[in-house]
């Protein structure tokens, strides 16, 4: 495949309802936050995740989109995979615990193969020195966090389980025992916790380089796969913690050549987001905000175009 030949910059609108975007577990898994505006982030890490997720669903079995970065993987082993392929007939390659390349040659010929079996390493790049070594790979796409358009209040909703989880738990139950093992009990039901953001607007930042794209092989192929992935990401990822959580907007500005033909804060400036109705009331849903690009004037070698 052809590396990509044109820079893209991009703002992505995503929305939560009732759910958790993306809870910090140094707070007791309270969605993320900004401790001095108090808007509602989600990091990079998270998406990137989703995005990985979606690829090994959508494209898992397909040459070239393979996820390295997967659980439960083991990822020595994937580095192994290298070093067999590059050196091909060496059979110490399968029994030593630790493996670095011979020479400048070698190491290109290792991060060529992970870049073109493994597309979140083609995408986002990879430190792979952990023991079996196959160098350090810099990705063409990276992501921001994303931030909420407003302020968000989680709030921490009481539930109820009614099942037991041990003979001894369902003995004190019928008892009416007081004895817990670190849950509250009342009337004989288990109670938990549960964080959740009413509602909020999150808004995304990212960057496709084409002259990073060059040294790891990202193509338009899987740019294109990549937006679709943007759009679809949400859709496979339901549960009960994260509520209901959709891609709302994607908005590309694609640029005629690889270096780019505008800096990105100025083509993102081009795009806001601004409460429509009672902004003094609090938003519960994407219509409530408008979003717009201001096209006129666009530098020369710009295009605006809108996957999603």
């Amino acid at each position: 495949m052809t590396a990509l030949a044109h820079r893209h910059d991009f703002v992505l609108f995503f929305d939560v309802v009732n759910g958790n975007p993306n809870g910090d577990p140094d707070a007791g898994n309270l969605p993320r936050i900004d401790q001095e505006t108090q808007h509602g982030l989600v990091s990079d890490v998270c998406l990137k995740r989703k995005v990985r997720n979606f690829t090994e669903l959508a494209r898992g079995t397909d040459p070239g989109f393979r996820i390295y970065v997967q659980d439960g993987s083991i990822l020595n082993e994937r580095h192994r995979e290298a070093y067999a392929e590059v050196r091909a007939g060496d059979a110490k390659v399968t029994s030593e615990k630790k493996l670095n390349p011979k020479d400048d040659t070698e190491a290109v010929a290792l991060q060529a193969f992970m870049c073109q079996q493994f597309f979140d390493i083609r995408t986002f790049g990879a430190v792979m020195g952990t023991g079996i070594n196959c160098g350090q790979v810099r990705g063409p796409v990276q992501f921001t966090f994303a931030q909420s358009m407003d302020p968000i209040v989680p709030q921490e909703i009481t539930i109820t389980r009614m099942a037991a989880t041990t003979e001894k738990e369902k003995k004190e139950r019928q008892e009416g025992s007081d004895e817990t093992s670190g849950d509250q009990r009342t009337d004989n039901r288990t109670m938990g916790r549960k964080h959740i953001v009413p509602y909020g607007l999150y808004r995304m930042h990212g960057f496709v380089s084409a002259k990073l794209a060059e040294r790891t092989g990202f193509s338009d192929e899987d740019l294109t796969f990549l937006w679709q992935a943007l759009g679809q990401m949400f859709e496979h990822d339901r549960s009960a913690a994260r509520g209901e959580m959709t891609a709302r907007r994607l908005i590309v500005f694609r640029h005629d050549s690889a270096l780019g033909n505008a800096q990105a804060h100025s083509l993102f400036d081009r795009v806001t987001c601004r409460r429509s109705g009672d902004a003094a009331t609090p938003a519960r849903g994407f219509g409530d905000y408008t979003i717009t690009v201001n096209t006129d004037g666009l530098p020369d070698g710009i295009t605006v175009v809108r996957p999603v």
